[in-house]
């Protein structure tokens, strides 16, 4: 049976990528159940990388719960925008890693000091190895 992994708006279209790596027509019904996927994003990543992630995130209870949607500009600049209020974009950067770049997005959550975690940052960069970047 084609279980929907995740759901793509585009500008032009919306469809779902399916566990297959197919693509489905979109439903209103699967809309939050899924995650989103917004932005210049074509079929050929949303079925490779980004389905990759959607099946990372099932078995990621913690950013599940935290993660929104992500934003496609191109391939190589992917933005994760978290649920809640005032909260800062995620910059990815490409998808490769992505394991580990939110891996170390969760080590900034729970060890930063909470001067740090109330600085008012719009975007938290995590493309650079060992640290994570945060920008107003």
């Amino acid at each position: 049976q084609r279980v929907p992994l995740l759901r793509v708006q585009t500008p032009v279209d919306t469809y779902l990528i399916d566990t297959d790596r197919k693509v489905m027509q979109a439903r209103n019904s699967v809309r939050d159940e899924v995650p989103l996927v917004t932005g210049n994003v074509g079929v050929q990543m949303a079925s490779g990388q980004l389905a990759d992630f959607a099946e990372w995130l099932q078995d990621e209870p913690y950013w599940q719960e935290r993660i929104h949607h992500l934003y496609v500009q191109t391939p190589i600049m992917v933005y994760i925008y978290m649920r809640g209020e005032n909260q800062p974009r995620a910059v990815l950067g490409a998808m490769r890693g992505h394991a580990q770049k939110l891996k170390k997005l969760k080590t900034f959550y729970r060890n930063s000091p909470e001067e740090v975690k109330a600085k008012n940052y719009t975007e938290l960069d995590l493309r650079f190895r060992g640290q994570v970047i945060g920008r107003y």
